[in-house]
């Protein structure tokens, strides 16, 4: 059976070229027939990219960019302008008791072992070398470019994990996406250091090291490195560790910004400790990514949105990014025991999507709605939203009713865009936002077109007095360029390859000299230092640095 696909495959894609078929519709079209031919259920586009490269290195067709775009699977998962590889950590102590998380055996806290991050994990017994190099050979596979990475570390607070064991698993991860452009076709899945690394942290920061002096020009770059953790377990030691491991975004559970929520749900921690962990964050140069969760015990949608009403406007909140994550009741939580008793109801479905459009009426055009909701199975969920396809559901209703979300996922370019818009010499311009975030201001610069569409993005941080001696008063956060991921070296059509980041970069520097600062500095993924070297920043510390 499997060698018919692959024939149907083969035969697919010789037609499809032969035909000259460029439109997703009539790529349908044919499959069916195909799928009917060969007498098969279906034919998925796993391993069609192989089957494609193979017969254009054998001479029998000729490279077809229309074509290769078809081939593609889950082609959001590269949109962004990266691809995204997340990996779990081994299940350890929290230092957290939070009533609506679940305490699964043997699973990191909150996490549970039906999601798909997790079975994939529990696949690999938690190896971070073999984690990453499955997602990267799933990506390949499905015909995305794994040059650009993003890596995502998820499992819980980090940093409260064993010191040697951060050390280990960040350099593991790594060491793996040097290995995986090396062998590429062929990857080793075997790691010699599977299990919880139990020699001196020391040791493993110097291979940590070498790891990343490699990756600055391997194939497969590092180019954004993301933790998690609570803002109680953030202080100055901590965010100089993370640094050095080639941390650029830090994702920290916020859940609620007001005292009486937090206690009644066991954060064990307080508004203070958010604040004080979003300035030293920011000052530091981190992106930031709040973790959010509407429907808490005790709350209700109309106190849920004055939250974000707050966390928009109040200077000492002000994220960058936002996951929301609606509670839910799950089995082995305390949640689940009120909920039993009658003393907890989750909001009705019209109540959650009524708070979460109204959210995206007044969300910022600089924040970006990472998650609308978590990735947990059906099954698991006893009480509250079931809707998958919930950010789908409210899109549709937007749509309906005559407004648009302007946050940055909603305006980025994505296939259209990116390939057609700017190719018929669209006219882009530079919008500058201004505000001020924790004792700081923050320049938000962005290219769009008359349309809104989001090309392009840059934070840039100004700060009267840097409390910390090795940074300027300057400090660039975040630059994106969107559009589909590009390999390194290679030149399309695709906005990532328009020089646009540059742009922006040349008008943060202007905007900083404007400010009276003499230096800047960017907060610059291991993978992507080579970039700035040549635009004139050298490595200072962890950070990249330019005079002006």
């Amino acid at each position: 059976m499997n060698l018919n696909i692959d024939k149907a495959k083969k035969e697919l894609i010789l037609r499809a070229y032969e035909r000259g078929i460029t439109k997703p519709r009539d790529f349908m079209i044919l499959k069916n027939e195909i799928s009917e031919e060969f007498k098969v259920d279906s034919l998925p586009n796993y391993g069609l990219t192989q089957i494609y490269e193979k017969l254009v290195k054998d001479k029998n067709i000729k490279t077809n960019k229309g074509l290769e775009k078809l081939l593609r699977k889950a082609k959001v998962r590269t949109l962004s302008g990266v691809a995204v590889v997340s990996v779990l950590t081994k299940p350890y102590a929290c230092p957290g008791n939070c009533l609506y998380c679940p305490t699964e055996k043997d699973m990191p806290k909150s996490y549970l072992s039906n999601e798909p991050a997790v079975m994939r994990a529990i696949l690999c017994e938690f190896d971070p070398y073999r984690q990453v190099i499955m997602r990267l050979e799933a990506l390949k596979k499905a015909g995305h470019s794994t040059d650009k990475i993003e890596l995502i570390i998820m499992g819980g607070s980090f940093n409260s994990l064993p010191l040697d064991y951060q050390y280990w698993f960040v350099g593991e991860c790594f060491r793996a996406c040097n290995h995986f452009a090396q062998k590429n076709q062929k990857s080793n899945l075997k790691n010699q250091n599977l299990g919880v690394a139990s020699r001196q942290y020391l040791i493993f920061n110097i291979q940590l090291k070498t790891e990343q002096i490699k990756n600055e020009k391997a194939r497969s770059r590092i180019i954004g490195l993301t933790l998690e953790t609570r803002p109680d377990l953030i202080n100055e030691k901590e965010l100089l560790k993370f640094r050095e491991m080639g941390c650029t975004r830090i994702e920290i559970g916020v859940q609620s910004i007001y005292d009486d929520i937090l206690k009644k749900n066991k954060r064990g921690h307080g508004v203070k400790e958010i604040i004080e962990a979003t300035k030293l964050m920011k000052d530091f140069g981190f992106k930031i990514s709040y973790h959010m969760m509407p429907g808490l015990y005790g709350s209700s949608p109309k106190k849920d949105l004055e939250m974000f009403k707050e966390l928009f406007s109040n200077s000492d909140f002000q994220p960058d990014q936002l996951k929301i994550y609606p509670c839910v009741v799950v089995k082995d939580s305390e949640l689940y025991d009120l909920w039993k008793m009658g003393k907890y109801k989750p909001y009705t479905p019209k109540q959650l999507e009524d708070l979460l459009c109204d959210i995206k009426k007044i969300i910022p055009p600089y924040i970006r709605i990472s998650r609308l909701i978590r990735d947990i199975p059906e099954e698991s969920i006893l009480a509250g939203n079931k809707i998958t396809n919930l950010r789908q559901v409210i899109d549709n209703r937007s749509q309906k009713e005559g407004w648009r979300c302007q946050c940055i996922r909603c305006r980025e370019i994505r296939d259209k865009e990116s390939f057609n818009h700017i190719n018929k010499k669209t006219k882009l311009k530079t919008n500058r936002i201004e505000y001020n975030a924790s004792g700081g201001k923050e320049v938000f610069l962005e290219l769009v077109d008359n349309d809104y569409h989001l090309y392009a993005l840059l934070r840039l941080r100004i700060v009267e007095t840097q409390n910390f001696a090795s940074l300027p008063g300057a400090i660039i956060r975040e630059i994106h360029t969107y559009g589909e991921a590009i390999d390194v070296g290679k030149k399309g059509e695709a906005s990532q390859h328009k020089g646009l980041g540059q742009k922006l970069i040349i008008e943060a520097e202007k905007i900083a000299k404007e400010m009276g600062c003499d230096k800047i500095a960017v907060i610059s993924g291991v993978g992507v230092r080579g970039y700035y070297k040549k635009l004139g920043y050298n490595l200072e510390d962890t950070y990249m640095v330019k005079k002006l």
